[in-house]
């Protein structure tokens, strides 16, 4: 059975938080134990986002952070963090339309967090979108 993005991106999500949480508690981690753990089939949309966001987390974070308005992203919630650094990742760095990233990751944070959340979200995003420049692949 073939993922949706919608699907993808929540597995993604899923993932980095579960690895923000082992780092957190200092647990060792194999990458490819958690997605086989989250994932029943392989998928390279879900691998590529998690690898990206991983590789690039140091930047994303900067980039974030210039946006959340008195808050660092090390003071959200692991899931927060975690939907704001996919949907930063996938922006910058997707040729997906912005519209989209940023309506999935207030989706997520609608299922995930509380409605203060998102709305942080969807404004660092719409920040984001009009402050950055976009490599897009």
């Amino acid at each position: 059975m073939k993922l949706t993005r919608t699907e993808a991106r929540e597995k993604v999500m899923i993932i980095l938080y579960q690895i923000e949480i082992y780092k957190k508690e200092n647990i060792e981690y194999n990458l490819e134990d958690v997605f086989h753990e989250n994932l029943e089939i392989d998928n390279t949309y879900v691998r590529d986002i998690v690898n990206g966001v991983l590789e690039n987390q140091e930047k994303l974070d900067e980039i974030i952070n210039k946006y959340l308005d008195k808050w660092t992203i090390d003071r959200l919630g692991k899931t927060d963090a975690s939907i704001l650094r996919l949907a930063t990742y996938e922006m910058l760095h997707y040729d997906t339309p912005e519209l989209v990233v940023i309506n999935e990751a207030v989706e997520l944070a609608h299922k995930y967090s509380d409605d203060k959340v998102v709305k942080l979200i969807n404004a660092v995003l719409d920040k984001i979108r009009d402050n950055e420049e976009v490599d897009g692949e």
